[in-house]
């Protein structure tokens, strides 16, 4: 496959963004159109601005189509992609791809347009008249409302080139340019009705120029090229700042500090590039130069970051940073710039600039202002829109200067705002492991993650409307513990919540208990047992989540079950060693009253019977549910107690509980920060986490270890236990090693020891299985401790024994494996049609933003991924995925453009699936020659009138017609079917 685009004809351009939109509703792929709906507008450089913001020089400015598709989005301001003297096959074979990595912070390492300059120019002019045709005919806005910005690098000498030089001078005035005059006759042939507007538009495409410099450009250089384009080309110019300017202290210790800690670089950039003592004075030079030639200088903040690739994020030796990372350092530059200037000086604003930070930073007189990492997260192009309606609201006021005081506390606030502060654990891998199909791939990620697969986008849909007894009745069918799940579910499912790249996680766990708890007495009041099916008698050893989710499987179905549960009331450890702060007593009944009413029966308080008893009463099958009982010891001496002991004591019996003025807590699991946070509240002064790792690498969930330091638990790391006595926890400091088979840093002891206050050590190591509880049933157990799921004689094994350390989740998991079992097929359910959605409005809502909201309002906040997922399509700058309607398929599906991809990889970021779109999916190519040169599963279109194409499938290649049979996959037919007949413009 090519990774080499080819700029589109300004036809084709024009015929396709009419076609789209007229037969589509879209433009590029760009289904939801920013109309102005009034004539308020800014100035800037004495031209109409009706939004002060757009894309910033980048993949999103490279080609006409992505400019158009910003446009149509609601971008009013664009800073054109970068053009420098090294340019095409030159620039892009400097490329190593994929090139762009933008799933939280961004990266890439990529720079300039790979087009030729000249290619990059007609690029612009295309884009600027397909802007001012659609302005007019869409009634999107004042034809004259949009800017665009030049961006040049890297020296003067090549700024001085013929080719450069041609180049600004033609986007001053392209009227004398063979593109201009061959754009505008086409416009004409077109719509000769509109000729008397083509030929007024005016032909000067940029006034402006942002001026873009290598690290390390010497002072004399930056200045010498902003005084050039001021005086010899009359431009109003912005210099871009590097973040280097800050210096290497401040910006280590901000990023550090915000737990960045692990982006790698060093000093050389801060020492090589412009320092500030020789910036302020060339600004305050340059501004008076401008003055003086009757045009505005400013600063454009700012550059992306130099950093050093250390985990393979990216290709290459070193990649540039941006988004939300960047923020903190570019808005501190900002601030002092401001401060330094007296806000006299106009700046532009770049780095990490979003839909949570725009609109401030324009209330503090920073703008134009330019988008870039958001808009290459899903959403794309189209999360322009939300910032568009957003400024229609705010006042257009003319430029009076920096408001130095308001930009300092941007800078201050960006240290505790939750935007820019990073997770304390790594991100979780957000991929589905499974490989993405060419055809049908769409898929809530939320749902693929569960061990249970619950239908989650339409309960949550339900819920959204209402409907709570229909959603507890659906989420029912895979999960018989409403109450239990939606209070402490580990929440795998919003780890992979698409909506994390959008802000954060829809709350799923709380939409669950909101329906639990709104739909459990309309509905509890009509359960009734089953009628009884004869046979398949089954005991359930353990009345824990695993054996109470598997009697309401089975009952459900009318087989007689018995659990069998030694506690004097069902629900294991939810209900006697979790604290009741993290559960309630009465929320665990009501989960058991639900497999109650299904006819399960439960008998509590006594032992179950063995093997040979189960057998003799009848019973057929059998699961061991009962988990691991039996304590990791931590092996030292002193006050230690282990973390079971302690939690069932505050259970039963906190009065005789005496843990002294300060506890120490061992381990850094989730049970552990219940014991710290149990500790806490029964009034211990201080409490601590002792782990010989640091956080990152605790295997808490990060919301348990935040709940815990909120209560005021305070986290000792790098510390490992050796003696508790007289009040004192004796530890060894540790140092963090190599990465190890956990995929964790190792620990490497030291000699240093070091004490903290402890009257009572619990001990959170973990729980083990026991072997004789198992042998009892005649089962063994594998060298690890495992079972088997099917033991044999009827007997199965579920949760820890089978798994290791199990979630209340994957124990339902395996009780409906179980039941699977025992009752021989899988049974199905229809949801209610109230669940599903509707397309077009799932669509729309695809691109906002949104932060959490109060109770069932949350349920807004689902993206209804099984309805539309189209992340690939959303997220490509270059508009080279496209997501088609095809006859007899519910969801549309995923076309590959060639033409149009550089495979710079975002696409790839952010599929569900272990797939690359852009390699996976079914191509269109734009001509046999770049067939050939791919591997690509497509087509290539050899005869229009009889539908005759090129086809690769596997590896196979033949010429098929499809205006007649022709034995291919029906699936793959139908999809080129619908480019001839409903998406001829991309052919």
């Amino acid at each position: 496959m090519s990774e080499r685009m080819t700029p589109m004809p300004f036809d084709k351009l024009i015929d396709w963004i009419l076609s789209e939109h007229q037969a589509h509703g879209a433009v590029f792929g760009v289904s939801s159109p920013y109309q102005k709906k009034d004539a308020s507008a800014l100035t800037l450089f004495g031209e109409k601005l009706e939004a002060p913001f757009g894309p910033a020089a980048g993949p999103n400015t490279q080609l006409a189509e992505n400019i158009v598709a910003g446009y149509y989005a609601g971008a009013r301001f664009f800073e054109l992609k970068t053009v420098q003297k090294m340019d095409g096959e030159e620039l892009a074979s400097c490329i190593n791809r994929p090139c762009i990595l933008a799933d939280d912070e961004g990266y890439n390492c990529e720079w300039s347009t790979e087009l030729t300059v000249p290619q990059a120019f007609e690029e612009y002019v295309k884009a600027y008249l397909a802007i001012k045709l659609i302005a007019k005919k869409l009634s999107l806005g004042d034809p004259d409302g949009f800017q665009f910005n030049m961006s040049v690098g890297y020296d003067l000498a090549g700024i001085r080139t013929e080719k450069l030089n041609s180049f600004i001078d033609g986007m001053k005035d392209a009227s004398g340019t063979a593109v201009w005059q061959s754009c505008i006759s086409c416009l004409k042939e077109k719509f000769p009705q509109d000729a008397a507007y083509f030929d007024s538009i005016k032909p000067t495409i940029a006034t402006g120029v942002t001026v873009s410099t290598l690290h390390g450009c010497p002072p004399d250089e930056i200045e010498a090229i902003a005084s050039y384009l001021i005086t010899e080309k009359r431009l109003n110019t912005f210099v871009k700042c590097n973040p280097t300017i800050l210096g290497y202290e401040f910006a280590r210790n901000r990023l550090d500090k915000l737990g960045y800690d692990y982006i790698a670089f060093d000093e050389h950039h801060f020492n090589e590039d412009l320092q500030y003592k020789d910036a302020v004075p060339m600004f305050h030079r340059l501004m008076a130069l401008a003055r003086a030639n009757g045009v505005e200088f400013g600063l454009k903040l700012s550059n992306t970051f130099p950093v050093d690739v250390k985990a393979d994020e990216l290709p290459s030796e070193e990649m540039y940073m941006s988004g939300r990372a960047l923020y903190p350092l570019t808005i501190e530059m900002a601030a002092r710039m401001a401060r330094e200037f007296d806000g006299r000086l106009r700046l532009s604003y770049s780095g990490g600039a979003d839909y949570f930070n725009i609109k401030p930073l324009y209330e503090a007189g920073i703008w134009p202002i330019t988008v870039a990492t958001t808009i290459l997260k899903p959403g794309g192009y189209a999360r322009l829109r939300q910032i568009a309606e957003m400024f229609d609201d705010v006042p257009k006021k003319p430029f009076t200067g920096v408001d130095a005081d308001r930009t300092a506390r941007l800078s201050e606030q960006a240290e505790i705002d939750a935007h820019y502060i990073k997770p304390i654990k790594p991100l979780p891998d957000r991929k589905n492991g499974d490989r993405l199909p060419m055809v049908d791939c769409f898929t809530a990620p939320c749902m693929g993650s569960c061990p249970i697969h619950q239908d989650i986008p339409e309960y949550i849909e339900l819920v959204e409307k209402q409907l709570y007894t229909e959603a507890l009745e659906l989420i029912l069918e895979k999960n018989p513990l409403p109450f239990i799940t939606g209070t402490i579910c580990a929440h795998r499912c919003m780890d992979k919540c698409t909506r994390n790249f959008y802000d954060s996680s829809v709350y799923i766990r709380q939409m669950k208990l909101i329906a639990a708890e709104k739909g459990y007495n309309a509905l509890i009041g009509r359960l009734e047992p089953q009628p009884r099916q004869e046979g398949k008698k089954t005991a359930i050893i353990g009345g824990g989540p695993a054996g109470i989710a598997a009697a309401y499987f089975i009952a459900r179905e009318g087989y007689e079950v018995t659990v069998f549960e030694r506690e004097a009331k069902p629900g294991g450890i939810v209900e006697n060693i979790i604290p009741s702060f993290r559960i309630a007593s009465d929320a665990i009944a009501k989960d058991v009253e639900l497999a109650r009413r299904m006819g399960a029966r439960f008998v509590c308080g006594k032992e179950a019977p063995d093997l040979y008893q189960l057998k003799a009463e009848g019973y057929e099958y059998i699961l061991l549910a009962f988990g691991a009982q039996k304590h990791v010891e931590l092996g030292i001496s002193g006050n230690v107690m282990n973390v079971m002991d302690f939690l069932r004591a505050a259970k039963e019996e906190p009065e005789k509980l005496a843990l002294g003025r300060a506890v120490a807590v061992i381990g850094a699991g989730n049970t552990a920060m219940d014991a710290a946070r149990l500790a806490k509240r029964m009034g211990a002064g201080k409490v601590s986490i002792v782990y010989r790792r640091t956080r990152k690498y605790m295997p808490a969930d990060e919301e348990e270890l935040k709940l815990a330091l909120e209560d005021g638990v305070e986290l000792m790391e790098l510390l490992s236990p050796v003696e508790q006595r007289d009040g004192r926890l004796i530890c060894r400091r540790m140092e963090l090693g190599d990465i190890d088979a956990s995929g964790r840093r190792g620990v490497v002891e030291t000699d240093e020891l070091t004490e903290i206050e402890a009257d009572t050590v619990i001990a959170a190591l973990g729980e083990r299985i026991d072997r004789d509880m198992f042998a009892k049933y005649g089962v063994e157990l594998d060298a690890s401790g495992r079972a088997r799921f099917d033991c044999g004689a009827g007997v199965y094994a579920a949760g820890d024994a089978l798994r290791g350390p199990a979630t209340v989740v994957e124990a339902i998991a395996d009780a409906r494996r179980f039941a699977d079992a025992v009752i021989g097929f899988n049974r199905g359910y229809m949801v209610d049609k109230a669940a599903m959605r509707d397309y077009r409005e799932t669509l729309a809502k695809k691109h906002k933003l949104c932060q959490r909201m109060d109770s069932e309002a949350e349920a807004k906040r689902c993206l209804g991924c099984s309805t539309v997922c189209e992340n690939c399509v959303s997220c490509c700058p270059n508009r080279a995925n496209a997501a088609i309607k095809v006859k007899g398929k519910a969801q549309r599906q995923i076309l590959h453009i060639d033409a149009l991809c550089n495979e710079c990889g975002n696409c790839a970021v952010f599929c569900p699936y272990n797939g690359r779109p852009y390699k996976d999916k079914l191509t269109l190519f734009a001509n046999e020659a770049d067939f050939m040169d791919s591997e690509n599963n497509g087509f290539v279109v050899l005869d229009k009138d009889s539908m005759t194409v090129k086809l690769r499938l596997d590896g196979s290649v033949s010429e098929v017609s499809l205006s007649k049979p022709n034995g291919i996959d029906k699936d793959i037919e139908g999809i080129m079917l619908a480019v001839f007949k409903d998406y001829g413009y991309m052919l």
